[in-house]
């Protein structure tokens, strides 16, 4: 958040030039986005398998934008989506070792909407920061309740809760609450009781129900779903090298996918039913998309490629907008268009004006559903994700204009790859499979959209002096008194990988004493935990077969630094699994 953008934002919620609603008509907005559902994962689409009757219905009553991008990995989408802005802008670049974490001074569409007087809640899955001042609660949103990082069952949970999906351990507005039932039956249920409370006291209300379901892992679906699935031709939707490799394992994978998206359908069929009950549903703009193509190779339609691919099935969305009271069932627009384009969109609907000072790349396209304006300037969109610490130029990206799409689809989670750019260039208007490569035969069009590429890639690369170092984690705020260090944020070439290494980026944000609660990665046979940061080293036995020490009163240096803990055990050194850091007061 900007500060001194507050001013303008309490200013912006009654104006917006063309639009005929009074502020009293303001709509409510849900908006809802699945994790690793892709194009294909819908009845709708054309699935024979996935059962998703309830969105097939929200999409057959609303207005849709048919040529619609995503990212290929889950939280650049969502640092796009929230800021209106190319995530390379944002510090948001991968999912994980902190490049997942948004620049706490991005303004995000919730902090926009809060400002001009709505109701703001997240459910779900945040997956931008888990720390003082990156969390939802600093990014605009009055209730949340989220898990941490990218997913349960990753090692940003608490240890305590087991990998679970059902009666998880979520996060409401920063504290720790055991939750009852399937996750994503909670998250909707929150939403319901949100949506409830905001009615009752007239108020206009943004809800984002960003569910975690279907990623992996797999171990914990709705067991009833599961077993309807179990029974069905999986193998008919499987496509590439997973038809020829499938196994019963494989297939049991895919069954929990699709007991999870039939859950995530059944939870949006209750969400119709309380707006209906609650006479909402007129002037509520209810919003679906996914963050990513298919966490497995399978059915996507026409298209090919899933998650983490530049190709279409790993980064083509649908778009659904259901709001009765202004757009009309069926309306479908095919003009480009892409995830930061809804927060401009949002708040044209919302008749709140966008921040002056704020450069949103997105545009809104609210006048194409409403057939207001038939012109749509020409456009490029660019996508680009590959893991490392930094973007390398011509690395997994795709731009494209109206007709024409350039891509490299080289494998991108390698760290580092040396290999030379592999470009492709497909007419999408003759070939939406991608199938012909015409990179040889239109050298001008290939020229022309390497250029335009080239613009984009230096502009994003250079909208701060480090563009793509990661927030540093606040330590001893008044806003956060325990704060979790877990390898979700950490600096490290290993990952998430047993014994890995990595530090903290951090900034002691006062003179302060702290205790440290240091969870190791295993159960240890003993050693020494070593904590490090700056000149302050401290050492703590280890008893053996415990699974965590305490370190206790340490005065840390006011300043920017980065922390370490490291199990010191027969001259060998590990990193440790989390590290709790409560400030004495």
């Amino acid at each position: 958040m900007r500060h001194s953008l507050l001013l303008v934002l309490f200013l912006a919620s009654f104006w917006y030039s063309g639009l005929k609603a009074a502020a009293g008509d303001r709509p409510n907005v849900v908006l809802i986005m699945t994790d690793d559902q892709g194009y294909g994962d819908f009845g709708v689409h054309g699935n024979p398998i996935f059962e998703t009757p309830h969105l097939d219905a929200m999409a057959s009553r609303s207005a849709s934008m048919s040529t619609f991008y995503v990212c290929p990995v889950c939280a650049p989408t969502r640092a796009g989506l929230m800021t209106g802005r190319y995530n390379y802008r944002t510090r948001a670049i991968d999912t994980y070792i902190g490049r997942a974490m948004m620049d706490p001074e991005e303004v995000t569409l919730a902090e926009v909407l809060s400002a001009a007087g709505y109701a703001t809640g997240i459910f779900g899955k945040w997956h931008l920061g888990d720390c003082y001042p990156l969390r939802p609660m600093e990014q605009g949103f009055q209730e949340s309740l989220v898990h941490r990082g990218g997913g349960l069952a990753q090692p940003s949970e608490p240890r305590e809760n087991g990998r679970r999906y059902t009666n998880p351990i979520l996060f409401h507005n920063g504290e720790q609450v055991r939750a009852e039932g399937y996750c994503t039956d909670v998250y909707f249920e929150a939403a319901i009781n949100f949506i409830e409370e905001s009615r009752s006291k007239s108020q206009p209300f943004f809800a984002y129900i960003p569910t975690n379901a279907p990623h992996s892992p797999f171990h914990d679906v709705p067991e009833d779903l599961r077993e309807y699935y179990s029974k069905k031709d999986l193998e008919s939707i499987l496509v590439g090298r997973s038809r020829d490799k499938s196994s019963p394992e494989g297939l049991d994978h895919l069954a929990r996918i699709a007991a999870m998206i039939t859950n995530v359908d059944q939870n949006v069929g209750r969400l119709f039913a309380k707006l209906d009950a609650l006479g909402l549903t007129e002037n509520t703009l209810v919003i679906f998309l996914v963050d990513n193509g298919p966490n497995s190779q399978r059915f996507v339609g026409p298209y090919r490629g899933s998650k983490t691919d530049v190709l279409e099935g790993g980064i083509r969305s649908p778009l659904w907008l259901h709001w009765p009271a202004r757009l009309g069932a069926g309306t479908s627009r095919d003009e480009l268009s892409a995830h930061i384009d809804v927060m401009p969109t949002i708040l044209e609907a919302c008749q709140v004006l966008p921040p002056d000072d704020v450069a949103l790349d997105g545009r809104s396209f609210l006048s194409l559903l409403e057939g207001k304006d038939a012109a749509w300037p020409e456009r490029t969109i660019a996508t680009q994700w590959h893991r490392g610490d930094v973007p390398t130029r011509y690395r997994h990206f795709m731009i494209r204009d109206s007709r024409w799409k350039l891509l490299d689809n080289r494998p991108a989670v390698e760290e580092e790859l040396a290999t030379a750019p592999e470009f492709e260039l497909y007419d999408l208007q003759a070939d939406p499979g991608e199938k012909n490569n015409l990179i040889d035969e239109e050298p001008e069009v290939f020229a022309r959209l390497k250029q335009s590429y080239d613009e984009w890639f230096d502009d994003v690369s250079s909208t701060r002096p480090d563009n793509y170092a990661p927030p540093r984690i606040i330590l001893g705020s008044e806003h956060e008194i325990s704060t979790a260090l877990t390898r979700q944020d950490w600096r490290g070439s290993l990952g998430w990988q047993s014994g890995a290494m990595g530090h903290w980026s951090v900034h002691v944000a006062q003179p302060t004493r702290f205790d440290f609660e240091v969870i190791l990665d295993t159960d240890s046979p003993g050693g020494v935990v070593e904590l490090r940061l700056a000149d302050v080293v401290v050492q703590q036995t280890i008893e053996p077969g415990a699974d965590r020490c305490e370190i206790q009163d340490v005065l840390l240096p006011v300043g920017d630094a980065k922390l370490q803990a490291v199990q010191l055990l027969d001259g060998k050194q590990r990193g440790v699994y989390q590290v709790i850091v409560t400030a004495r007061r």
